[in-house]
């Protein structure tokens, strides 16, 4: 299994990337997102990576974290849900938004991925509902962006800050304060993230202390 690439760019499409590993030139599929976060030819890249095998056809697809290409191997356990979709998927919504979107049950938001139709953006909800709060939980170890990478003469390429995304981390925390109070999973990730949601749109502070304020007056009883 190839775990991870690392080399230079040598050429940069809209869904894929060149990337020259010693003299070996291997294509890596990749989300638009990431596609266009990723720097120009010439420079040095790495990504995590997942190899599809089929009996005629071997394919890699990268991603920047750990975390989306975990979200990426539970859409793909998803019926109905092939490479393609799973990549347009994280590509409209990135990993954090995957999350939450499914935390909620929010199946419009699948649904706005290119190729996505209603049915199978429900059925990724019911299916990954369950699974959701768990991989939230690990957000912060499994957002480590890659740290750098090696160009094809073995020299270090400009580390990379290796911190994880503040939004993964801080629901990561507030997703396991919220269990030590003696919350589901499934109710306590539904709360998490839709504090994040509105702190994002109201632009307030998206921190692990001020989710969890939030998503515990979402929990409190009514009335």
């Amino acid at each position: 299994m190839i775990g991870r690439i690392a080399g230079t760019i040598l050429h940069r499409a809209a869904d894929q990337v060149l990337i020259d590993v010693r003299g070996v030139g291997y294509v890596v599929h990749v989300s638009a997102r990431t596609a266009a976060a990723l720097p120009p030819a010439g420079e040095v890249a790495a990504l995590y990576t997942d190899l599809l095998v089929r009996e005629d056809l071997l394919q890699l697809f990268g991603f920047p974290t750990l975390l989306e290409k975990e979200w990426h191997r539970l859409l793909m356990s998803v019926q109905g849900v092939g490479a393609k979709a799973s990549m347009a998927i994280l590509g409209t919504l990135g990993a954090e938004g995957t999350g939450r979107a499914i935390a909620l049950g929010d199946w419009s938001a699948i649904k706005a991925a290119p190729g996505v139709g209603p049915k199978l953006a429900h059925r990724v909800v019911m299916e990954l509902k369950d699974k959701a709060p768990a991989v939230m939980a690990l957000g912060g170890a499994l957002t480590v962006a890659l740290a750098d990478a090696s160009d094809e003469r073995g020299a270090r390429a400009a580390p990379r800050p290796a911190v994880p995304p503040a939004g993964a981390s801080a629901a990561a925390d507030a997703l396991s304060a919220l269990a030590n109070l003696g919350y589901a999973q499934g109710e306590a990730a539904a709360a998490v993230a839709q504090a994040q949601t509105q702190a994002q749109a109201g632009g307030e502070d998206a921190a692990a202390p001020a989710l969890i304020r939030a998503a515990l007056r979402l929990l409190a009883p009514k009335g």
